[in-house]
């Protein structure tokens, strides 16, 4: 039977409380969801339980040698000892007869409670639970030394083998608070963050007891109990199970049901604050009506549940539990005030009008200004410098690139030099300014395809093409800013998944299919040697391993576990860093004849006699500064969709951003950056969606799981300005560091361009539908889309959005690449046009709402999304539906 608060429980947040003050009504009360996000919490006042380690001792050896041996033990998800391979299990989803459940509370029942017990020793509260009436004298001396004897503890990683804690009874003494040698040692305490509590679970048979003795005791101040548990912190909850040994194993079965109790967020808020019996059992019976069977037959109770990748939070298990809790209706009021924002028809703060000419740019600075000492102080982290070195190699690779085909396209007008110094000052400018810093300005393929197109027309109809290009700059510029004045970036809310899904699955295609060519189109230049040929061979010499072997042996196994802790940190922290490193190291040892970087040697424009300052007409007539008003306003068009697009993409809530962000402030640098590079003769740069996604992916911030199991939860996104700053600025001195740049290969950077486009495509709802076309139906996975919308319609959904891609790759490829920016802007009008075809409850679940939806009634999409926060974790990882949004309520 699988349990609630276990496969469901939110990492982040599993031991949240009611929030303080007015809400916490002390003992009796009932929690609040243990999955409010860490907003949440702040807002609302909330504070956190300690986090609570459960260990289970069990008396084994009747009727020969009693001892106690620790055989389980829990922080989020279950360990139970093998006593065979003499190790811990892996963590598992625990699970549990019914009748364990319903044998405990009635021995709750009838037991002894003790609630706020002022117990300060095991000697003290042994006296305690022993102290029951229906105990003759010579029975409770005889169960106070058992209670008191020293239980054996597997501790793993003391030694270069196992070792158990022994196990020989004593008198209690008053220095045996103090932690024994494996408690100390025990690697197990470095996992559990300070000021974690342990709950102590005894159960066993004892042949000598005529009837069972149950006690639950929750200390008033939490007490180390000596070597009573294996790692020595205070004891805040002891519970024992003692009985005849008439009920088989069922003792043990209780003491697990105890421990899995205690491990739930929600009993154990509960327990903490129960003020009697009648608390304590009310807080089981509503755990016990939240339990699954699982039906005998159809599960095999010796089978572990592995933990899963993503823990939902428990929302669905807050109305029972706040029915008692002062004003919950204030309570009620301030979530739903805080989650407004978020429904799909509710724009967010930096998406409202404010009916002000440039009235969205200022309120744009005013907001971003009083984040702009933290954006520089809260990049002091060395994740930030990984992240740094990986997108400052993607960004020189990008800038050699597109530099290069530029001045393919361009006959030498703008060429590498122009890319790298265009790429510096836009970049550095943009991180400066920008609403949103971690975007990253690049060359992008839509717009290298329309300056390709404006060369071809200069070169036909004998224009000078760098004037016409600054006339066409400043038209684009002048468009941008009359975009800004009129607040028009706040039409991004219609850009819906289904728009930026097929943008970003087209830029990121264009990565993989240019990295695929390229490392292609080397096996013809530097084709590979066969067996015979005079350069076939390979002399390698490796170290003897030896010597590290045996100064590894040597170690002691607790540093061993620190600095294979440390390592691994480094690894995670600068895995594409190392990755690249040992590319280059690999093709310098192997002496490979790869192409390298190639960096410009001398500082000065590619095209001969071209000064750094384009001369506004040159040859050209006068009216071609009119005439350029006309691909400009199609240009406008393209960076408007180009830029916005990806904002919209890097500014979803999923990032959890806090920092909000900056659409018409960053449209504003985009048409200032666009009129100085025009006047420089440098390429035009805009948010290149795929590096700014991978800058985004680089900086990610998760949780450092405690619990043995927990996976780490992802608590959002490094917000900074100075790992961009950096990337560009190091992007611009790298035109004086050829002798350094020379000796990466060409094949490692092509790799990074093919990891970032398989990073980005992998990463959209798109790409699993597109697997599904081909994919029999028991097979697929459990996607919460599919238990809601029938799957032909699912794959319809599908296929309009391949023949969009394809249409949008086929434009891009093809003389007709003019239109490409109104291809791209009637993606807008093929996602209005489909909801003639699908009906509003498919496209929540496929997309989202369009801001005029809001008309739609509650009713109708309630009885379809009454789920849970944790339906659409769990099952859905790569999409999360807003519709449960929509059905709150304020009574």
């Amino acid at each position: 039977m699988k349990l609630p608060g276990q496969e469901e429980s939110d990492v982040s947040s599993a031991y949240e409380n009611v929030p303080t003050g007015e809400l916490d009504s002390g003992p009796g009360s009932r929690p609040s969801p243990s999955g409010s996000s860490d907003t949440d919490s702040r807002e609302l006042g909330v504070t956190k339980d300690p986090l609570l380690f459960i260990q289970l001792n069990e008396l084994m050896g009747w009727p020969k040698a009693l001892e106690w041996r620790e055989t389980g033990r829990w922080v989020l998800f279950e360990e139970k000892l093998e006593v065979g391979a003499g190790r811990w299990s892996a963590p598992h989803v625990p699970t549990v007869a019914l009748p364990s459940l319903q044998k405990l509370r009635s021995l709750l029942a009838e037991g002894l409670v003790l609630l706020d017990c002022p117990a300060r020793s095991l000697l003290e509260l042994v006296e305690q639970v022993t102290g029951v009436e229906s105990l003759s004298p010579e029975l409770r001396e005889h169960l106070q030394s058992l209670l008191l004897q020293r239980p054996q503890h597997l501790i793993q990683g003391t030694d270069t083998r196992l070792c158990w804690g022994s196990a020989h009874p004593r008198e209690a003494s008053h220095d045996e608070e103090a932690p024994l040698k494996e408690q100390r040692q025990n690697p197990l305490r470095k996992k559990l963050p300070p000021g974690a509590e342990v709950g102590a679970v005894l159960a066993g048979e004892l042949g000598f007891l005529a009837q069972p003795l149950g006690a639950f005791v929750r200390l008033r101040d939490p007490v180390v109990l000596g070597p009573l548990t294996e790692v020595s912190l205070p004891s805040r909850f002891f519970c024992l199970l003692l009985g005849p040994p008439t009920l088989g194993r069922s003792y043990r079965e209780m003491g697990r049901a105890v421990a899995i109790l205690l491990s739930d967020p929600q009993f154990q808020w509960s327990a903490r604050r129960a003020s009697s019996l009648h608390d304590l059992l009310a807080a089981l019976d509503a755990f016990l009506e939240e339990v699954t069977v699982l039906p005998p037959g159809r599960w095999d109770p010796t089978a572990r549940i592995s933990p899963p990748k993503c823990l939902p939070s428990q929302h669905k298990r807050l109305p029972l539990q706040m029915q008692e809790a002062k004003s919950p209706s204030a309570w009620r009021r301030a979530r739903f005030e805080h989650r407004r924002g978020h429904l799909p028809h509710e724009p967010s703060p930096e998406l409202q009008r404010t009916g002000r000419l440039f009235g969205g740019l200022v309120q744009d600075v005013r907001r971003k200004a009083s984040w702009y000492p933290s954006d520089f102080l809260d990049a002091l982290h060395p994740q930030c410098l990984s992240a740094v070195l990986y997108i400052y190699l993607a960004t020189i690779t990008n800038a050699i690139t597109f530099g290069g085909l530029l001045g393919e396209a361009t006959d030498g007008a703008q060429g590498v030099l122009e890319s790298f110094l265009g790429t510096a000052v836009a970049g550095a400018a943009f991180c400066l300014m920008a609403g949103q810093p971690l975007t990253i300005l690049s060359s992008t393929g839509p717009v290298l395809v329309f300056e390709r197109l404006l060369f071809s027309f200069s070169r036909d109809y004998s224009l000078d093409y760098l004037p016409f290009r600054l006339w066409v700059g400043i038209w684009v510029a002048t468009f941008c800013l009359v975009l800004v004045a009129t607040e028009a970036s706040v039409l991004v809310r219609y850009f819906t998944r289904f728009t930026e899904e097929g943008f970003c699955a087209l830029i990121s295609l264009i990565f993989i299919y240019d990295a695929v060519s390229k490392m292609l189109s080397l096996t013809y230049a530097y084709p590979i040697q066969r067996p015979g040929s005079p350069a076939y061979g390979c002399f390698c010499q490796y170290p003897d391993p030896g010597g590290n072997e045996s100064q590894w042996t040597r170690t002691k196994p607790k540093d061993r576990d620190d600095i294979l802790s440390m390592v691994r940190k480094v690894l995670s922290d600068f895995s594409s860093v190392l990755a690249i490193l040992l590319g280059c190291g690999l093709d310098a040892f192997l002496g490979l004849a790869t192409p390298k970087l190639m960096v410009p040697k001398e500082f000065k424009p590619t095209l001969p006699g071209r000064g750094w300052l384009v001369s506004p007409f040159g040859a050209n007539p006068w009216w071609l500064s009119v005439a350029a008003a006309l691909p400009a306003l199609l240009l406008s068009i393209l960076i408007f969709m180009d830029q916005q697009i990806t904002a919209v993409i890097l500014n979803r809530a999923e990032y959890r951003l806090q920092k909000g962000a900056g659409f018409h402030l960053d449209l504003f640098c985009v048409a200032v950056l666009m009129l100085l590079t025009s006047a420089l003769g440098l390429p035009w740069y805009v948010s290149a969606t795929v590096i700014s996604l991978a800058h985004m992916d680089s900086l990610r911030r998760e949780s450092r799981a405690c619990a043995l199991g927990e996976p780490p939860s992802f608590l959002g996104i490094r917000e900074q300005r100075l790992t961009g700053l950096m990337v560009f600025l190091l992007t611009g001195i790298s035109v004086f560091l050829a002798p350094v740049l020379k000796f990466i290969p060409m094949p490692v950077l092509y790799g990074i361009f093919l990891y970032m486009g398989v990073a980005a495509i992998s990463s959209i709802q798109f790409t699993k539908r597109v697997q599904l076309l081909l994919m029999p139906a028991k097979h697929q996975p459990d996607l919460l889309l599919l238990r809601h919308v029938p799957l032909s319609r699912v794959h319809l959904f599908t296929a309009i959005q391949l023949v969009c891609l394809g249409l949008l790759w086929i434009v891009k490829s093809t003389p007709a690449a003019i239109i490409f920016p109104i291809m791209l802007l009637g993606l807008v009008g093929v996602r209005k046009a489909l909801e003639w075809v699908f009906s509003p409850q498919e496209l929540l679940w496929l997309d989202e709402l369009m801001p005029e939806k809001k008309s739609i009634p509650e009713k109708r999409l309630a009885p379809e999304y009454s789920f849970s926060a944790s339906d659409s974790e769990d099952s859905d990882l790569m999409y999360q539906p807003k519709a449960p949004e929509i059905n709150i309520s304020v009574n």
